[in-house]
C-alpha cells in the first residue's frame, strides 16, 4: 500500500504542474475579448478575471465531476488499476497541454480529460480481459462508449452553431450600430447593452454558478423554469443602469465587456476545475475507499460512483495557484494572442502560412459572395456599404495603445457565448466552452470584415490549424493515455518514475522552445513604427530597420556559404528556415514605406518618390537571400558533390567583397558612420572585375567537364546573387542620401 500512497502523492503533483498548463490554455476563453479591444488596462482585466476565478472556486460544489461522467464503471476496477489509469490520465495531460501551450494553441480541457479516461480504461480493461480469458465483447462492460460519442457530437455542432451565431449577431449589431458606433450607442445602447446583460447574468445563474454549494436543487430548477421572467427583469434594470450611466458620460460597453471577462472566469473555475484536480482526487478517494476495506488491492471501487466532495481547502489552494498562473504564464499570453490575431481588425503580419484548403475556402466564399451580389438590387448593396463601412472604424487612431477590435464586437463575443453556453447547459448538452468562445469570436471576426480579400486565407488557415488540433486532442489524449497506462501496468512503481522523469524533460524542452519562439517574435516586433510621433521619426527609423534586415541578411549568407563549403546540411537546413523569417520582416519593412510615404505626402515640399524605390531593392535583396540559402541546402540535402577547392577560393574573394560593401551599407542606414557612395562604388567595380575573371575561369573548368552541370549551377546562382546583392546596397545607399537631403539637410550621420 506503500506505492500506492506515493502513487497519491504523485497524481497530487501532476495536479499542480495541469493546474498551471490548464490555467495557460484556458486563460483565452475570458481574456479574449477584455484584451482584444482593450477595454481597460492589462492590470485591470488581470483583477477581475482573478475576482471571477476565486468565486467560482468558492461557489463550487466540489463533486467529483470527472470521475462520474460515466466514461468508465469504476465497480469493475480495483484500486491499483484505478490508480493505473489515473497516472496515465494525468501524465497524458501535462505533456498534451504543455505541447498546446507551447504552440499558442487552444484546446478543450475538458475533452483532453474525458478521452484521456477513455483511453486509459480501454486499455487497463482490455488487459484485464485478455489476463481472465474472456472476449472482448465483454469492453462495453467497462467502458460507456455511448458517452464518448455524445462528446463527439457535442464538439462538431458546437464548433458550427457558435460560428454562425458569432456571425449572424455581429452582423445584425454592426448593421445596427456601424463602425462609427459612438452616436448609434447614445441611442440604442442602453436597449442593446441590457440584453447583453441579461445574457451574460443568466450565463452565471446557469453555468458558473451550476453546482454551487448555496443554490438548492428546487432553487435551480426555479432558475431554469423561470428563466424568461430573469431575464426580462435583469433586461430592464441594466438598461435603466446603463441610460445613466451614458448620461455620466461613461462608455457602457465596458462594463459590459468587463462583466463578461468576469463571468467566464467564473464559469471556468466552478467548473473546469475539476478536468484539472478532479483525477487526483479521485485517485485519493480510491486510495481511502481501498484502505477500509479487508482487502485494499482486490476490492472493488464501485464506491466511487457516488458523489464525492472534494476537500475544501484544496479547492482554494487550487484557485490560488490557478490566480497566480493567469498573472505570471507567458504561455498562457501566448495561446491568447493566437486567438486575437485571427480575429484583429486591422491587417498586420500574420502568424499562419497560406494552404490549400484554406485557399479553396476562399474562392469558394468569393466566388459565392460574386454571384449575391448579382442578384442583389444596387440600392441594397449600396445601403449595406454603408453600414459596413470600414474606413469609419476608429482602432488605428492611437497605433501604441491600438486594439485588435472594437469594444462592440467584444460585448458580441460575451453575449453570444453566454447564450450558447447557458443554453446548451439548460439543456445537458456537452461541449467545450474553449470551442464556443474561439469560434463565437471567428465568426463575428468573418461577419465584422476582419477577414479581408488580403488576410483571409491566412487566418482560415489559423483557425483550421486551431479546429484540426481539437480533433487531435481528442485522439492523441487517447492513444498516449492508453499507451501510458500499458506501461504502468506492467512496470509498476519503476514505469511511473521513468514517465515522471520524461515528463520533467519533457516540460523543459518546450519550455526552452517556448522561449526560443518568443525571442524570435520579440525580434520580429523591432521592425515597427509605433513610437514614431512624426515624418522625419519614421523615414529614419525605417532606414534604421533596414540596417537590422542587412545585417540578418549579411549574417546569414556568410553562414550558409561556410556551411555549404563544409557539406554541413544541418546549418544549412537552419538558414534556409531563417530565410522564410527574413522574408516575413521585408514584407513588414516594405509595409513601413508605404506608411512613411503617405505621411510624406502629408508634408508639404517632400517628394516621397525619393525612397520608394526602395521596396523593389528590399525585395530583390530578400530574394537573392532566399536562392542562396535554397540552392545550397538543395544541393547538399541531395548529396551531389561538393564545390571544387578553386571554386571555393574564387566564391570567398568575391563574397568577402559584397560582405564588406553590405556591412558598409548597413553602418551608413543605422547612422553610425558616414556615408561614402564613391568608396561604396569602387568596391562594386572592383567586385565586377573580380566575377569578369572569375567566370572566365568557370567556362575553361566546363569546357575540361571539371565542374559538371550541377556544380556550375550553383557556382553561378550564388556568383550572379553576390553582384546583384552588392548592387542593391548601392542602390540603397544612394536613396538614403537622396532622401534625408530632402527631408534635412542637416541631418547629422556622425
Amino acid at each position: 500500500m506503500e506505492f500506492y500512497l506515493m502513487a497519491v502523492g504523485v497524481l497530487i503533483s501532476l495536479a499542480i504542474f495541469d493546474l498551471v498548463v490548464g490555467v495557460s490554455n484556458d486563460a483565452v476563453n475570458f481574456l479574449n475579448s477584455s484584451i482584444g479591444s482593450r477595454v481597460a488596462k492589462r492590470r485591470v482585466i488581470m483583477i477581475v478575471a482573478s475576482l471571477g476565478i476565486m468565486v467560482g472556486v468558492l461557489f463550487s460544489s466540489g463533486m467529483m465531476e470527472v470521475a462520474r461522467k460515466g466514461i468508465f464503471h469504476p465497480q469493475f476496477f480495483t484500486m491499483p488499476e484505478l490508480i493505473t489509469i489515473f497516472l496515465a490520465v494525468m501524465i497524458t495531460d501535462v505533456i498534451l497541454l504543455d505541447l498546446f501551450n507551447t504552440y499558442g494553441l487552444p484546446t478543450s480541457t475538458t475533452v483532453s480529460i474525458v478521452f484521456e479516461l477513455l483511453g486509459g480504461a480501454v486499455a487497463v480493461s482490455t488487459l484485464k480481459i485478455l489476463q481472465a480469458g474472456d472476449s472482448m465483447a465483454t469492453l462495453s462492460q467497462y467502458i460507456n462508449s455511448e458517452k464518448a460519442m455524445i462528446i463527439i457530437f457535442g464538439i462538431l455542432l458546437s464548433v458550427v452553431v457558435s460560428f454562425l451565431f458569432g456571425m449572424i449577431m455581429m452582423f445584425l449589431t454592426r448593421m445596427l450600430f456601424t463602425f462609427d458606433y459612438t452616436k448609434r450607442l447614445k441611442r440604442y445602447g442602453a436597449l442593446w447593452g441590457g440584453m447583453a446583460l441579461a445574457f451574460i447574468t443568466y450565463f452565471i445563474l446557469v453555468k458558473g454558478a451550476k453546482g454551487a454549494s448555496f443554490i438548492s436543487p428546487e432553487e435551480a430548477k426555479w432558475i431554469r423554469e423561470n428563466a424568461f421572467i430573469i431575464l426580462l427583469g435583469v433586461f430592464g434594470v441594466s438598461a435603466v443602469l446603463l441610460q445613466v450611466l451614458q448620461y455620466m458620460k461613461i462608455n457602457i460597453l465596458k462594463p459590459i465587456v468587463l462583466v463578461g471577462t468576469f463571468a467566464l472566469a467564473m464559469a471556468f473555475a466552478a467548473n473546469d476545475l475539476m478536468n484539472f484536480i478532479g483525477v487526483p482526487m479521485a485517485g485519493l478517494h480510491a486510495y481511502k475507499v481501498a484502505n477500509l476495506s479487508g482487502d485494499p488491492l482486490a476490492t472493488t471501487m464501485g464506491a466511487l460512483d457516488a458523489k464525492v466532495p472534494a476537500e475544501s481547502y484544496m479547492l482554494l489552494i487550487a484557485g490560488v495557484v490557478m490566480v497566480i498562473t493567469l498573472w505570471f504564464s507567458k504561455k498562457a499570453r501566448t495561446v491568447t494572442e493566437t486567438e486575437i490575431s485571427l480575429g484583429q481588425q486591422s491587417e498586420d503580419e500574420e502568424r499562419f502560412e497560406s494552404a490549400y484548403l484554406s485557399r479553396v475556402i476562399v474562392k469558394m466564399v468569393i466566388r459565392f459572395s460574386e454571384l449575391i451580389k448579382g442578384i442583389t438590387p444596387n440600392i441594397v448593396l449600396n445601403w449595406l456599404s454603408n453600414r459596413f463601412d470600414t474606413s469609419k472604424y476608429k482602432g488605428d487612431a492611437d497605433a501604441e495603445n491600438r486594439p485588435s477590435f472594437d469594444l462592440l464586437r467584444a460585448s458580441v463575443n460575451m453575449m453570444v457565448a453566454s447564450v450558447v453556453i447557458s443554453y446548451a447547459t439548460s439543456q445537458k448538452l456537452p461541449l467545450s466552452t474553449t470551442y464556443v468562445m474561439f469560434m463565437v469570436a471567428m465568426g463575428s471576426a468573418f461577419s465584422d470584415l476582419a477577414w479581408g480579400r488580403e488576410s483571409a486565407v491566412y487566418r482560415i488557415t489559423g483557425v483550421l490549424t486551431v479546429v484540426g488540433g481539437w480533433f487531435m486532442t481528442a485522439l492523441s489524449a487517447f492513444v498516449v493515455s492508453s499507451i501510458i497506462a500499458m506501461i504502468i501496468f506492467y512496470t509498476g512503481g519503476w514505469g511511473v518514475l521513468v514517465l515522471v522523469i520524461m515528463i520533467a524533460l519533457f516540460i523543459r524542452s518546450t519550455h526552452s522552445k517556448h522561449k526560443e519562439r518568443k525571442r524570435a517574435k520579440d525580434k520580429s516586433l523591432v521592425f515597427n513604427l509605433k513610437k514614431c510621433k512624426n515624418v522625419d521619426e519614421t523615414v529614419s527609423l525605417t532606414f534604421e530597420h533596414m540596417s537590422i534586415l542587412l545585417h540578418e541578411i549579411r549574417v546569414s549568407i556568410d553562414s550558409t556559404l561556410t556551411a555549404l563549403y563544409n557539406q554541413n546540411e544541418y546549418v544549412l537546413k537552419d538558414e534556409y528556415n531563417k530565410s522564410k523569417t527574413i522574408q516575413k520582416w521585408t514584407n513588414t519593412i516594405v509595409a513601413n514605406v508605404f506608411k512613411s510615404m503617405r505621411l510624406v505626402q502629408q508634408e508639404d515640399g517632400i517628394k516621397p518618390n525619393t525612397f520608394g524605390k526602395t521596396v523593389t531593392r528590399l525585395q530583390k535583396l530578400a530574394d537573392g537571400h532566399r536562392d542562396i540559402t535554397h540552392r545550397a541546402y538543395s544541393h547538399v540535402q541531395n548529396h551531389h558533390k561538393g564545390l571544387l577547392d578553386s571554386q571555393v577560393r574564387e566564391l570567398r574573394s568575391a563574397s568577402s567583397l559584397m560582405m564588406e560593401i553590405l556591412e558598409n551599407t548597413e553602418r551608413i542606414l543605422d547612422k553610425t558612420e558616414s556615408g561614402d557612395i564613391e568608396a561604396a562604388t569602387q568596391k562594386y567595380n572592383k567586385l565586377k572585375r573580380v566575377t569578369d575573371k572569375q567566370n572566365q575561369d568557370q567556362i575553361d573548368r566546363i569546357k575540361t567537364l571539371e565542374s559538371k552541370t550541377r556544380l556550375s549551377i550553383l557556382y553561378y546562382s550564388i556568383m550572379g546573387n553576390t553582384l546583384m546583392l552588392s548592387r542593391q546596397n548601392l542602390k540603397l545607399m544612394e536613396i538614403f542620401s537622396k532622401t534625408f537631403s530632402d527631408i534635412n539637410e542637416s541631418v547629422d550621420f556622425d
